[in-house]
């Protein structure tokens, strides 16, 4: 690309970026939301980042090359995640940024992989995730940007391995990716939003095995046909017609119809035999529909319950037996003396007329801690006006009322970081500025070690709190603890109308799937519905309307073999990945001495 015209793009690019940014600035400050405008910022910052260091991506022959090569990737990768109905791609996206590495490995003079690699997995976290910069532009910049830079740790460690160990290499590859995920599920700087298996959630009728496998299962489907086709095309030439390809590697060609079929035709099969199990229970989901940034928090919130009275009391009928508000719907005070909050006394007059009601519902909470309390790393330190200090911990939480059991309080275990929790604030300490930005605390929340199931006489719920619907394994865990239906209760107008809250509701079809329990989920803003044990989304509400919905779902004690297992090829993979990786420095210093 000539000089010049690189110029102007960098310029187009920057204006677009300065535009939208200062229209974002000027919205905020009127108390608008910005809708899609984050994804016309970051995408256009991210191409000022190409266009400024173009000359070191094209600096080889075959520079521009892989350049288009790996946008391809991003794109492809992109465009296979909910909401769009693309999923198909996901099984060829990675071969463009596979045939870069091979291209690249074979160089005979030293070539950077890295800013190739980057490029596809910042185009990918950007095009799918840029509605995080609605909740919280810095926490934007730090989702796509840094966690293209975690991506790339496990395809650099592919391509090294494949260097030292060529017969193993591409196994390596769908190990090391398999491994990332499963460290993204369980460290506290988790971003598991982009975990390949996640995007089948816009179709459960192809995931149906899930219940056996669980997101990892899908991952691995992905990977392998990737790995299938790359190798197929490798071999067949790129530039060959599929008639030749076929003609001469027939075998080859076969192997990746049944694998790319055998799984779906199972699923199908399952999909359509299936019929939910269990005992019928009538449920109520409520949204009220309070816009997060500039509406929720500034309504009394006396207020706030007046409507989800009214928005309840039409639907609710005598064979109701739960009532389900969303997240954070009213504050309840210290946690010991929530059962005495007024709104909650307030909640149990109006459910006096409805004897087998039971209401449960998130809300914000916290603790002080007796003197002789040992404190958490969760602890906050607070100076009174009379001088004396005072030690508390701040929680996102639910709770169960019924008029035949004392009140039931469950914590969120699995935290959002930046916002709900500093990860690793004693190495992160400097990050203090940015979280005070969030409107966090470098403390964080509390959080709860173990899942719990509400318990009544209509059985046993799983209380799950947002973000926990994104963890599979994690979610399996209030299943083991006993529960027979599971109730989310969220927050998704953070997002404005994007593609974020329905990526959320899609990751629920998968939970439904992997526990095979029925789903009630209440959600402030956002999608409020009912799953079946299938993942089929039943009487959604629209975005941005009030509304009650009344439902009959299924409870059972049903413990799928991913409830028991867990995410047992994420673990597996480690395991490989360990013994790969051990090899792959053995070689690499065996190949020095």
């Amino acid at each position: 690309m000539k000089k010049q015209y690189r110029t102007a793009l960098l310029l187009l690019t920057l204006l677009v970026a300065a535009g939208t940014g200062y229209r974002m600035l000027d919205l905020y400050q009127n108390q608008m939301l910005w809708g899609h405008l984050p994804l016309f910022f970051f995408v256009s910052v991210w191409l000022s980042v190409v266009f400024l260091f173009w000359k070191k991506y094209t600096r080889h022959p075959k520079g521009l090359r892989w350049l288009g090569l790996s946008t391809l990737s991003g794109v492809l990768l992109s465009l296979g995640f909910p909401p769009l109905p693309l999923t198909f791609l996901l099984f060829i996206a990675w071969v463009p940024l596979l045939l870069v590495e091979h291209e690249i490995s074979r160089e005979e003079e030293k070539v950077s992989l890295l800013p190739y690699a980057y490029h596809t997995f910042a185009l990918w976290n950007v095009l799918v995730t840029w509605w995080v910069g609605n909740t919280a532009f810095i926490a934007g910049f730090f989702a796509f940007f840094l966690n293209a830079l975690f991506m790339c740790v496990p395809f650099l460690l592919f391509s090294k391995t494949k260097k030292v160990l060529p017969n193993l290499g591409y196994s390596a590859f769908a190990a090391y990716w398999l491994s990332f995920e499963m460290l993204h599920l369980n460290w506290e700087m988790s971003w598991s939003w982009l975990n390949l298996g996640n995007a089948f959630g816009q179709f459960p009728s192809w995931a149906q095995w899930y219940e056996y496998t669980g997101t990892f299962g899908g991952t691995l489907w992905i990977l392998v046909l990737n790995i299938l086709v790359f190798k197929l095309l490798r071999k067949g030439g790129f530039s060959n017609s599929f008639k030749n390809i076929w003609q001469e590697n027939t075998g080859g060609v076969l192997k990746i119809i049944v694998i790319g079929l055998l799984p779906l035709t199972v699923s199908l099969f399952m999909y359509f035999g299936h019929e939910d199990e269990g005992r019928d229970v009538e449920v109520v989901v409520v949204q009220p529909n309070f816009e997060p940034h500039y509406e929720k928090f500034q309504i009394p919130k006396e207020q706030q319950i007046e409507r989800f009275i009214e928005l309840a009391k039409p639907v609710l009928t005598d064979k109701t037996e739960y009532l389900v508000f969303p997240e954070t719907s009213f504050s309840g005070g210290e946690q010991r003396g929530i059962a005495n909050n007024a709104l909650v006394s307030r909640l149990e007059r109006f459910m006096v007329d409805y004897p087998n009601l039971k209401l449960v519902t998130g809300i914000s909470a916290y603790k002080i801690f007796d003197k002789n309390e040992p404190h958490t790393n969760a602890t906050r330190e607070e100076k009174r006006s009379d001088g004396s200090v005072i030690f508390w911990e701040a929680y996102n939480a639910a709770i169960q009322i019924s008029p035949h059991d004392s009140l039931q309080f469950y914590v969120k275990g699995k935290l959002v970081p930046g916002a709900e929790i500093t990860p690793y604030r004693k190495i992160f300490f400097f990050l203090q500025p940015v979280v005070d930005a969030l409107d966090g605390s470098l403390e964080g929340h509390g959080v709860s070690e173990k899942r719990k199931a509400f318990v009544s006489n209509s059985g046993k719920v799983a209380p799950v709190i947002c973000y926990e619907s994104v963890f599979g394994d994690y979610h399996s865990g209030y299943v083991r603890e006993g529960a027979e239906a599971i109730f989310i209760v969220t927050n998704d107008g953070w997002w404005d109308n994007s593609p974020g809250y329905q990526q959320h509701l899609k990751f629920a079809s998968l939970r439904a799937i992997e526990t095979r329990k029925s789903v009630a989920r209440s959600a402030n803003v956002g999608t409020t519905c009912f799953l079946n044990q299938r993942g089929d989304v039943l009487l959604p509400t629209e975005y941005g309307k009030a509304a009650a919905v009344r439902g009959t779902i299924k409870f059972n004690d049903v413990k799928t073999f991913y409830v028991k297992w867990g995410d047992l090829i994420g673990r597996l993979a480690v395991f490989l990945s360990a013994i790969l990786l051990l090899n792959t420095i053995a070689k690499s210093l065996k190949g020095k001495s």
